[in-house]
């Protein structure tokens, strides 16, 4: 069976929502794949006037995925720059704070908790006996102390996920990526990427990890990683002269804003597993069709996982987990032209819309 199942999971899991500014439907489904690595976070309010979507695909296991759902939003909240205004600072924090939060006896027990069921009691029964006493805790926010234990000195998890997470918040919607899940939005029909595939062979990406002492080979990071920026994947982040920002692998995300306008059609965040088998403008031109008889938008998310599923492991394409979220602005937003910065960044749909991605 090798990395694939005998037949696939075809089961999804499917949800919908809504609040007075937009409503998204997403769903996911395991296919082919032995194991379910992809996550996602949707938050209608993640304050009064600001909403949270994520998807995060994870690879050697579901743990880091799984922890990027449950907290990066809310360090996306808690950041000081939040508060401020500055989301986009906020937003790169959150992303380098993942990887800081998988560290030591807290992040190994986090960790374990969202693992197999063998490292999920051992984890719960470190948590009894190794963290604070709740009372301790009472009504404070979770300031991830430090904790005392037998992994005090773990340095963070080998496996890792991408996230691609869209923040919107009045007209403004701020895009961060790191990986090769992506966000596209649909402007008067026409696909805009918003985020960058990290590919090792990007020029930007091989100076990175050739300068950090990695190498590149057959298209993977030191032979072994697909992806040129990851929150995980403690293995490519040891050198201890290098920032962050500079490790072979990085979790840096880059950032884009965007302002809203009434042009635009819908937003779509999906993993790779969607991207594998269409093209931006594919995908975007399957949506419109689907919406001209469907309303719900989680079952135009199943219709497109449906679409993508290959019938067979011979190619690879199509067997992949896959995660896609699907969001509609409600309110008419007052018209405007694209920004400078903005065409600069998307002049006409990029190489992405005509060639799939390759597949991990």
């Amino acid at each position: 069976m090798g990395i694939y199942l005998s037949s696939p999971k075809t089961d999804k899991f499917s949800e919908d929502g809504e609040n007075d500014k937009l409503r998204y439907g997403l769903s996911s489904m395991q296919g082919w794949r032995a194991n379910m690595e992809d996550a996602h976070a949707a938050i209608l309010d993640l304050d009064d006037n600001t909403s949270f979507l994520g998807v995060y695909d994870g690879h050697g296991g579901k743990v880091v995925s799984k922890f990027c759902a449950k907290y990066l939003h809310q360090q996306v909240l808690s950041n000081e720059a939040y508060a401020a205004g500055d989301v986009g600072t906020s937003l790169q924090k959150a992303f380098f704070r993942m990887d800081e939060m998988m560290q030591g006896q807290r992040g190994w027990r986090e960790l374990a908790v969202l693992g197999d069921n063998i490292n999920k009691l051992s984890g719960m029964l470190e948590g009894f006996i190794w963290s604070p006493r709740s009372g301790d805790r009472a009504n404070k926010p979770d300031d991830w102390a430090f904790e005392e234990g037998p992994h005090s000195d773990f340095s963070g998890p080998n496996s890792g996920s991408t996230a691609c997470v869209a923040v919107i918040r009045h007209k403004q919607l701020f895009v961060a990526n790191a990986g090769d899940s992506r966000c596209v939005i649909s402007r008067k029909g026409q696909a805009y990427n918003l985020s960058r595939d990290h590919k090792p062979d990007l020029e930007a990406e091989k100076e990175r990890i050739l300068k950090a002492g990695g190498f590149i080979q057959a298209g993977r990071v030191n032979g072994s990683l697909n992806l040129a920026r990851a929150i995980g994947d403690m293995e490519f982040k040891k050198n201890k002269f290098l920032s962050s920002e500079k490790q072979i692998v990085t979790a840096s995300p880059d950032i884009n804003t965007v302002e809203l306008c009434d042009d635009d059609d819908f937003l779509v965040l999906a993993c790779d597993g969607i991207w594998d088998c269409m093209t931006s403008q594919q995908l975007v031109d399957f949506i419109h069709e689907q919406m001209n008889s469907e309303t719900k938008l989680s079952v135009v998310c199943e219709k497109v996982l449906d679409r993508c599923l290959a019938p067979n492991t011979a190619g690879g394409e199509g067997c992949d987990n896959m995660t896609m979220i699907l969001v509609q602005f409600k309110k008419p937003i007052q018209s405007t032209e694209p920004t400078p910065s903005e065409t600069e960044r998307n002049p006409e749909p990029s190489q992405a819309d005509t060639e799939p991605s390759s597949s991990n």
